[in-house]
């Protein structure tokens, strides 16, 4: 485990500190303002400006003037019924390329409000052929998911549920301690922590919380990363983001777990593509910003898919469903590089060939 006592990691809006010892003693937690002068036991993602504060200074995001639209998609898609179909079915169809997992397991991890929820209910809203809202979603600046929460992607009607679990917890930041820590990102990736199990400051996950996750199997640990950043404020996060994403991405990627990312609220930056979602990928407004969402987060835009989550809609649309399948797809192959990854190496017998 790296030490960081010496070095304090100090961002301009998200507060970090983790000293050695972590996995064993874990003192009572401490505002955040205290931090910088007292380095407590974990690292802690919290926002130094409150809701209240945010909503004052965070100014609101306006459509840029109008831009010409690219003449061809700088990303090939189909946006067809038959593309659709072809898509459900090899998400439908996914199994693990390892024989020893059975689904994988994509934990989602981003900002409070950036669509983590949305996405989950809106991909299963796909499958079930109507808009609903299987993950609970909030609209407050408060994150509104609280605990670990596992949703397997079921099915069509009559259908075998897929292999796909993605997986749900506490947002970062949003304008008070989330009771989210790179401790706790880090031991729910390892497959320690319970489903179920309820983040606070000051109850992080370590072997005396209930329903510990002693020596997790395949089946416990997560097997990618989909990072969830939205599109309309990208260029109002807090400075200091950028530097808790590819902290997050280091200890991430020590652990071998491939990492992607999704850009949602893309027609609220985007008018073209809010009447049309077809024009996405010929729209240059969203170009640019998969270039500052990569920025962001460290990482190349080719690992980077937008979507356009349900909201207000109640019936679906063939090319939203396209979209978000397309991105799931995008997933599961970052997935199922783990599985390829983490395969046992079986050795059979030894043959004589007699020479």
């Amino acid at each position: 485990m790296p030490n960081l006592t010496e070095a304090k990691i100090r961002p301009a809006s998200f507060s970090f500190a983790w000293a050695k010892g972590v996995e064993d003693q874990v003192p009572a937690a401490k505002p955040a303002f205290a931090i910088a002068e007292d380095v407590i036991s974990r690292l802690t993602l919290c926002s130094n400006v409150s809701s209240t504060e945010k909503e004052k200074n965070t100014p609101t995001y306006t459509f840029p003037a109008p831009q010409p639209k690219l003449e061809s998609q700088w990303r090939e898609m189909e946006w067809t019924e038959e593309q659709k179909a072809s898509l459900m079915k090899t998400v439908s169809s996914y199994r693990p390329s390892c024989h020893e997992g059975t689904q994988a397991r994509v934990l989602l991890l981003g900002p409070v409000g950036s669509g983590k929820s949305s996405f989950i209910s809106s991909v299963q809203s796909v499958f079930n052929g109507r808009v609903t809202n299987r993950a609970m979603v909030g609209t407050s600046s408060i994150s509104f998911t609280k605990k670990l929460q596992s949703f397997n992607i079921h099915g069509q009607k009559g259908e075998d549920p897929t292999g796909l679990v993605l997986c749900d917890i506490v947002g970062l930041g949003g304008g008070e301690m989330t009771g989210l820590t790179l401790h706790d990102i880090l031991s729910v990736i390892k497959g320690h922590a319970p489903e179920g199990h309820k983040f606070s400051p000051d109850q992080p996950v370590r072997s005396e919380t209930v329903g510990y996750v002693k020596k997790p199997g395949l089946k416990d640990k997560i097997h990618c990363v989909a990072f969830v950043v939205d599109a309309s404020k990208i260029l109002t996060y807090p400075k200091g983001l950028s530097t808790t994403f590819r902290l997050l991405r280091k200890h991430i990627s020590d652990l071998d777990i491939h990492q992607v990312a999704l850009l949602t609220q893309i027609d609220q930056i985007c008018p073209e593509t809010a009447k049309d979602v077809t024009r996405v990928y010929k729209s240059r407004i969203i170009r640019d910003m998969m270039n500052k969402a990569g920025d962001l987060l460290g990482m190349s835009t080719s690992y980077i898919v937008p979507v356009k989550n349900y909201s207000s809609e109640l019936d679906l649309n063939v090319n939203n469903d396209v979209l978000l399948l397309r991105a799931v797809d995008h997933i599961l192959q970052y997935a199922d590089l783990y599985f390829q990854d983490n395969a046992p190496q079986h050795t059979g017998p030894k043959i004589d060939l007699g020479v």
